[in-house]
């Protein structure tokens, strides 16, 4: 009798202590949460308008997570071309978490409403393209990944100005760009478009760009003003002509894997944090974009104003209607928001 009289005595101390600690960790809070270190790629330096963006963007989810979670950015393609990274995040097996990538780059994994992002003179202002980035269309596009069953997820939108050619010799007009080899990624959109100015798109990717110009593989190339002189691409075709045919519209993309490490304090962290970089980018691209301009002129390098871009549409007519006509009412939708 006692022996049974001293095992309910146990048990019930051993209930009692448990019911105490589980009161103490309720009244603390949960477990403290996992460290996580994500690794992300970015193929410019980090002092281009994409680069501070991402930086910003380092800051605030450091801060917001209560330094429980540390970006690790790897800078100026060190990981590998925008390509590659893509490639390799797709394909499993890789240490990259998160990546800077254009916002039309996911096309050519099945992202078809992606691809409007890219269409010539689709986003006629800055303002426009904000009006888009800030609308519920854009998260809509934000989440095509996870629709069609690509492993990662859009977090933010951003972008770094409107792009334009540069070429190694002068150009005045847009006929001047007739029977040059111009380097383009593997993107049917900027093919479609170069085409149709007469010039012949050339396949390089964007790592062997430099030495592509100085070597004569190609005559000319497309960037937005930043990139460019961050690049140091005026070194060898120190000649730009300001079509503007697209936005450089970009997204930050998150692994599954990376994101399925992540508390759901930790992930709206991230997400709070995107909100910011993308205000933050639409606050500093202008002026960034003005100052790198001010600096090629005084630099030296020859930049042409276009007054007229009605005929480089027209020349892009038959690339925009071919890229758009299966989409044509989402189309549409964006080009409303101007």
């Amino acid at each position: 009798m006692k022996r049974v009289m001293f095992v309910l005595l146990a048990l019930l101390l051993c209930s009692s202590m448990a019911f105490a600690a589980g009161s103490q960790e309720t009244a603390a809070g949960p477990a403290v949460e996992k460290n996580v270190k994500l690794v992300y790629a970015e193929v410019n330096p980090l002092d281009s308008i994409v680069g501070k963006t991402g930086v910003y963007f380092k800051e605030q989810v450091e801060k917001l997570s209560g330094g429980t979670v540390t970006i690790d950015i790897q800078a100026s393609g060190v990981l590998g071309s925008e390509n590659d990274v893509l490639d390799s995040i797709l394909g499993g097996g890789t240490s990259i978490d998160m990546s800077r990538i254009s916002a039309f780059a996911l096309t050519s994994y099945g992202a078809e409403k992606s691809k409007l992002l890219s269409i010539p003179f689709t986003f006629e202002s800055r303002a426009h393209f904000w009006a888009f980035a800030n609308s519920d269309l854009a998260a809509e596009f934000l989440n095509e990944p996870q629709t069609i069953g690509l492993p990662i997820r859009g977090i933010f939108y951003g972008e770094e100005g409107f792009r334009h050619f540069f070429t190694v010799k002068k150009v005045a007009k847009m006929s001047d760009l007739k029977g040059m080899k111009l380097r383009v990624s593997n993107d049917p959109v900027m093919n479609g478009m170069v085409r149709g100015l007469g010039a012949s798109p050339t396949v390089v990717s964007f790592g062997e760009l430099y030495s592509a110009l100085q070597t004569g593989v190609v005559d000319g190339a497309e960037q937005p003003i930043a990139n460019y002189k961050a690049n140091a691409f005026h070194e060898v075709a120190p000649n730009m002509i300001l079509d503007g045919h697209t936005l450089g519209a970009i997204q930050v993309v998150i692994t599954d894997t990376a994101w399925n490490k992540l508390s759901e304090k930790q992930r709206s962290a991230i997400m709070e944090a995107g909100k910011l970089a993308q205000a933050y980018n639409a606050e500093i691209s202008e002026n960034a974009e003005n100052e790198v301009l001010a600096a090629l002129r005084a630099e030296g390098v020859n930049i042409v104003e276009v007054t007229n871009k009605a005929e480089w549409a027209a020349a892009s007519k038959a690339v925009i209607e071919e890229n758009t006509k299966s989409q044509t009412a989402l189309y549409q939708k964006i080009k409303a928001l101007k």
